[in-house]
């Protein structure tokens, strides 16, 4: 049966959006495995025989012999019991099992849709950058589990987790930005400066996502629970913020400066997109202001839910809400931008659908 133009645009935007919400739950079970200190439990990275679980009593005591080797049970679980150490299993078998899923989600119906000439050539080779990404995202996820194995250390370096939550968003931001893309009937582009705003908000989103990497990493959290101060003043002194020498790594390893970078980068987004709502609704269009709208609100219920997180001491539910509601701005900002645009991805022609993505290729289109 011929599938309409439509009908192509349809089912892979659907599609784009199913596996940008996937990796939305990979963040946020990521995010789990992170503040249930599970992180390190599984000691070695076994891209496909780790799909099976411990299945018997002796598979389990030899993986809890594994962990019994790790600098983290030694310093900070020391007498911990078979069922916890079950627990903690769980969740980053159960954060690696998502990763895999998501690979299958991506790929499998990728052929599908390739195979049938619903991809162009412009979107194929955005799909393919994305599946490169996820391969780098694997590799960063174990050097990122490595760094938490070396002796002395009890959990994974904060700079590589910074790192991997920030890829694991770019992920997001191009599986959003090709399914926006894939619209029907895309709105007229915005003024030039509208544009430029609107595309300027996802980098900061994603510079907000790297720097909250740091804190989650560093525990940065943890102290300085008080605001709008901290530790009494606006601005701590300037002595406490480049306390450590060489000074380059008091951004990753001085908590005082890794809150207070995330801290002033979050009011600098709040800012800019409340100053975009409100230039983008003088506009008069009403598209455009309305998005611009819900990135001002989701910016500042982030904000919010940022300070509560932080006067709470991070529980574990504040803190996954608070990585979630990122992913939420970051999707509706990207959305955003790329409706601003106005300009339609190319569509294949019936012709050319048919003689699918190889075809495209060959008549440059």
């Amino acid at each position: 049966m011929k599938v309409s133009g439509d009908h192509r645009s349809g089912a892979v935007r659907a599609w784009l959006y199913l596996v940008a919400a996937l990796v939305v739950a990979m963040v946020a079970v990521g995010g789990a495995t992170r503040l249930t200190g599970s992180g390190l439990s599984i000691t070695e990275w076994r891209p496909v025989t780790g799909i099976v679980p411990p299945l018997s009593e002796a598979d389990w005591t030899a993986e809890f012999a594994k962990y019994k080797d790790t600098p983290q049970y030694n310093i900070l679980n020391q007498g911990m019991g078979l069922p916890s150490f079950k627990v903690l299993y769980g969740w980053e078998w159960g954060h690696r099992l998502l990763g895999r899923l998501i690979g299958l989600a991506f790929f499998l119906p990728l052929i599908a849709f390739w195979w049938r000439g619903m991809i162009s050539r412009r979107l194929g080779l955005g799909l393919l950058g994305l599946g490169i990404l996820g391969g780098f995202q694997g590799a960063i996820g174990w050097i990122m589990v490595a760094s938490g194995l070396q002796p002395g250390m009890t959990a994974v370096a904060p700079l590589k987790l910074a790192l991997h939550l920030t890829m694991a968003s770019l992920i997001l931001a191009g599986l959003v930005w090709l399914a926006a893309g894939e619209r029907n009937g895309a709105p007229e582009p915005a003024p030039g400066r509208i544009r430029s705003v609107a595309a300027l908000l996802p980098a900061l989103v994603l510079v907000q996502i790297f720097l909250g990497g740091l804190v989650a990493g560093s525990h940065a959290g943890l102290v300085f629970n008080t605001w709008p101060s901290m530790d009494g003043a606006l601005v701590p002194p300037i002595d406490s913020l480049f306390a450590i020498r060489p000074w380059i790594e008091n951004f990753v390893d001085n908590h005082a400066l890794v809150q207070f970078d995330h801290r002033v980068s979050g009011y600098l987004i709040v800012v800019v997109a409340l100053l975009h709502a409100i230039d983008a609704r003088l506009t008069g269009l009403a598209g455009a202001a309305g998005r611009a709208a819900g990135v001002a609100a989701l910016a500042l219920a982030q904000m919010a839910l940022g300070i509560a997180t932080l006067l709470l001491a991070v529980p574990l539910w504040a803190a996954l809400g608070h990585q979630v509601l990122a992913m939420a701005v970051l999707t509706m900002a990207v959305v955003h931008a790329r409706l601003s645009r106005g300009a339609r991805l190319v569509r294949p022609s019936a012709r050319e659908s048919a003689l699918g993505f190889e075809g495209l290729a060959g008549r440059g289109a």
